[in-house]
């Protein structure tokens, strides 16, 4: 049982979630794992475009009031009132995840609307964490910037893996190295590189990126895919990957996109088979 985390060396856009999406639903379908996703945003989150089409909310007219919700709330929101009963158990954790494979991938979506009584829900992340690694094979986090500064800290520190997530340009690359200089954890076997919206045209490309890096290892990739980043805006991935399995040929234009999704997948399943052997 192992944690991954996907984290941002810059505040910049770097394709992170939709690059989670990508390796998690080609893990889930190619491996016997089961997966949790874990999704930290505070703002409407991506997961839900890219796996599920939201129904439109009937208008509430009981007595709860015209704006009141009947609905469980679910994700970390429902998830926080258990921790502050100190009720929580890795399997009450599944009561509020969403499905996308059963028994298989699911996902613990973020909280979007502030609590109303004002607790600050990203500090309980780290015992989230804790108690999904105890049941489900691999833990995704998807680790945004409004986490707090010390729980994003102990994430980091209590993951078997770290993979951070840059962009293609000089300024991204100049800044991973630059935080190398200062965090051991970035100069550690635990760490992995990806770059999300690649695009394997441009002079920085992964190989490039590896050499001006120092990366003995080259980076990982997760190209640029118009109809994978259709799909994340319509509920699309697991049936737009299912297909590909059946049907992509060698030749065809988004056989390069499956192949880096793979090799992402398989560099993250052998370094954490290769870091449990060290230990």
């Amino acid at each position: 049982m192992s944690i991954v985390t996907f984290y941002n060396s810059s505040k910049e856009q770097t394709g992170k979630t939709m690059s989670i999406a990508a390796i998690a639903t080609y893990m889930a379908i190619e491996h016997n794992y089961r997966i949790l996703v874990i999704s930290t945003t505070n703002t409407d989150d991506p997961f839900k475009r890219c796996f599920w089409q939201e129904k439109k909310k009937k208008r509430n007219l009981g007595i709860f009031g015209p704006n009141a919700s009947l609905e469980v709330q679910n994700g970390v929101e429902g998830l926080a009132r258990i921790i502050r009963s100190n009720k929580i158990t890795p399997d009450v954790i599944t009561n509020y995840t969403r499905v996308v494979f059963k028994d298989r991938f699911e996902i613990l979506l973020g909280c979007e609307v502030p609590p109303s009584d004002g607790e600050v829900i990203e500090t309980i992340y780290p015992n989230i964490v804790k108690a999904a690694n105890q049941y489900y094979d691999l833990v995704f986090v998807d680790l945004d910037e409004n986490v707090d500064e010390e729980s994003r800290k102990t994430i980091i520190y209590d993951s078997d893996i770290v993979i951070i997530n840059m962009s293609q340009r000089l300024r991204s690359m100049n800044k991973f190295i630059e935080l190398k200089q200062k965090n051991q954890i970035l100069n550690s076997q635990k760490t992995l590189i990806l770059i999300g919206r690649y695009d394997k045209y441009s002079k920085y490309n992964s190989k490039n990126i590896s050499r001006y890096l120092g990366e003995k290892n080259q980076v990982l990739t997760i190209p640029y895919n118009t109809l994978f980043f259709e799909a994340t805006e319509e509920a699309g991935v697991p049936d737009l990957f299912l297909r590909f399995r059946k049907t992509l040929d060698p030749e065809d234009r988004n056989a390069f996109f499956i192949e880096e999704v793979k090799r992402a997948s398989e560099n993250i399943v052998y370094r954490l088979q290769d870091l449990q052997m060290k230990m």
